[in-house]
């Protein structure tokens, strides 16, 4: 039996836009690994980073428990942990570092040390391990007992190390797995549950996460999948409920978020959940993640409806259909239209998610999808400038393009990491003025708020004075952001390149 820590290094507490959003939920990668080693025999404690104040937290719970191993297992179903935040990568590297110094065999797995080992092994990683992580790590530690200290494991796919000369030996990827539901639900009693409560009380709502997949099949080139790559799996409706059950006898949450890229892709499954937890009386309110076409399928939007889904997040991204088109997306601006056209109609909220700053988007294109959110008014939107991420054929259109800064700092960076069609600068204020916009609609009851704004327009509310300035400097922020725009436009004729 080995002594195995195992944590992550997503820190609320580093992302100043998400610590004030106060919206956390739980790490199921790490979850997921701590079920998986305590079902090999291991004995495991926990460490979770994202409500802990820094990274001297997890010094003291190495401290605390002198595991055998390390294990930084990072969440693989939050989205921020594929874009590689410059803040938590920062984290983990001292964490490696500080569990090194305290004798530790260190591990880490996560979509950036996939992408980067030697730069987790430099920075005291043993081994990393790429693409999805359970079963290598099961394999590794089980391989680590017969090692003497200071030895190298060898043969053990999908891990990454250096050998005794120093080096970097990569070994053969391993399968990723195909039967859900033999994986053990996430370790959820290690968790420290009350925090993540008292954290949720302002929201007057207690939320937690389920997957209910892996991967996505879909082609979108801006798109990265250095975990699951383009394969798709799936747990059983039966498999999803039994969980959900236990979560709502344990932990009593008022709402689910379901974390899959693609939520209810295999036709009938969203049918067949929504009877099983009708029949148990376990229907929760519940948002997910979906595609315009999908929500075009037969009798979709009404299974979400009856399995208790209140609102629907569409990776709209623009409203140009040659924008979609180059992402090679798959979905039409059409669809998008009509999908928000029968959640609503079904009672059902709606998420856009758009994406600015993809090469060949223009003043025009710009303006279409401005135009997309005024005509189909989503209950919320959330906006980024287009991210070349390593291994996507958009990083390898843009790659001679590519600045210093190669990823954000924290979710607030919206920092152009290539030489897009406009500024930074550019960028930042297009994003200000398309939420100005959404935010005093919603004030005029012309889609219906989210909560947050509904809160904010409370009487005696000071957010109520933010919404008035809106409506003040929304003409202004539009003449600059037209006067950003010619400007820019004149020194790229100019050959100048834009900052």
């Amino acid at each position: 039996m080995t002594r195995v820590l195992v944590g992550q290094s997503y820190y609320l507490a580093f992302d100043s836009k998400l610590w004030q959003a106060m919206q956390p939920y739980p790490p199921l990668g790490s979850l997921y690994a701590a079920s998986v080693l305590r079902e090999r025999g291991h004995e495991v404690a926990f460490f979770d980073a994202m409500l802990a104040e820094s990274e001297m937290s997890w010094d003291e719970a190495v401290a605390r428990h002198r595991p055998d191993v390390a294990v930084i297992f990072e969440d693989n179903f939050n989205y921020l942990s594929k874009m590689c935040l410059l803040r938590m990568r920062e984290a983990a590297f001292r964490m490696l570092g500080m569990a090194r110094r305290r004798g530790c065999v260190t591990v880490v797995c996560g979509s950036d040390a996939t992408d980067n080992a030697g730069g987790y092994l430099d920075a005291g990683a043993d081994y990393v391990i790429t693409g999805e992580g359970e079963a290598t790590l099961a394999a590794l530690l089980d391989g680590l007992a017969g090692v003497p200290d200071g030895g190298r494991l060898p043969g053990i796919a999908g891990t990454v190390f250096r050998d005794e000369g120093g080096t970097l030996v990569t070994t053969p990827r391993r399968g990723n797995l195909t039967d859900l539901d033999a994986i053990p639900f996430p370790a959820w009693d290690l968790l420290e549950i009350s925090l993540y409560r008292d954290a949720w009380r302002r929201h007057e709502r207690f939320s937690l996460n389920m997957s209910t997949t892996r991967g996505c099949p879909f082609h979108c080139n801006w798109c990265a999948k250095p975990i699951w790559g383009q394969r798709y799996a799936v747990r059983s409706p039966e498999n999803v409920v039994e969980e959900l059950a236990l979560l709502r006898q344990a932990y009593a949450p008022d709402h689910i978020s379901f974390v899959d890229d693609i939520f209810g892709l295999r036709p009938g499954w969203v049918r067949h959940y929504a009877v099983l937890v009708r029949s148990r009386g376990l229907v929760v309110p519940f948002k997910c993640l979906s595609r315009a076409d999908l929500l075009l399928r037969d009798g979709e939007v009404e299974a979400l409806r009856d399995a208790g889904c209140e609102m629907v997040w569409m990776g709209a991204e623009s409203g140009s259909q040659q924008v979609l088109d180059a992402m090679e997306k798959g979905t039409r601006v059409e669809q998008i239209v009509e999908a928000t056209r029968r959640l609503r109609a079904a009672g059902i909220r709606v998420g856009f998610f758009l994406q600015f700053g993809y090469p060949g988007e223009g003043p025009a294109e710009i303006a279409a999808t401005r135009r997309l959110v005024r005509e189909c008014r989503p209950d919320d939107i959330g906006i980024s400038v287009s991210y070349p991420l390593p291994g996507t054929r958009f990083h390898g259109r843009v790659r001679a393009e590519l600045r210093e800064q190669r990823n954000w700092v924290d979710s607030g960076d919206l920092s152009m990491l290539y030489r897009g069609p406009f500024s930074t600068r550019y960028y930042r204020r297009l994003h200000r003025l398309v939420h100005k916009e959404f935010r005093l609609r919603s004030a005029a009851g012309t889609v219906s708020a989210p909560a947050h704004v509904v809160r904010a327009l409370r009487p005696g509310s000071s957010h109520r004075l933010a919404r008035a300035r809106d409506a003040v400097t929304l003409p202004v922020d539009q003449l600059l952001l037209s006067g950003m725009q010619r400007f820019e436009e004149r020194r790229r004729v100019h050959g100048a390149a834009t900052p």
